[in-house]
């Protein structure tokens, strides 16, 4: 793996844990958050404009980390 896609992979795996708890502080304090970010999710696209482009795709990752959020504020309770 080239030094550039770990730097890539190191930095996703930080913005996700950091949106991740941003997203359950904010919930807890102004509930709601979760919801109207799953309402928001069919607006949400690849920019990309190549044969690798998948909307879909990035909806699914981006609903299973709303998801996970919920989950994790269940079993926080």
């Amino acid at each position: 793996m080239s030094d550039e896609t770990v730097k890539i992979r190191h930095r996703e795996i930080a913005v996700e844990h950091l949106l991740f708890w941003t997203m359950r502080y904010v919930e807890r304090r102004l509930p709601g958050l979760l919801d109207s970010l799953d309402l928001s999710l069919d607006k949400l696209g690849d920019p990309s404009h190549g044969e690798d482009k998948n909307d879909d795709k990035v909806r699914h990752i981006a609903a299973k980390i709303v998801a996970g959020a919920r989950e994790d504020m269940k079993d926080g309770e």
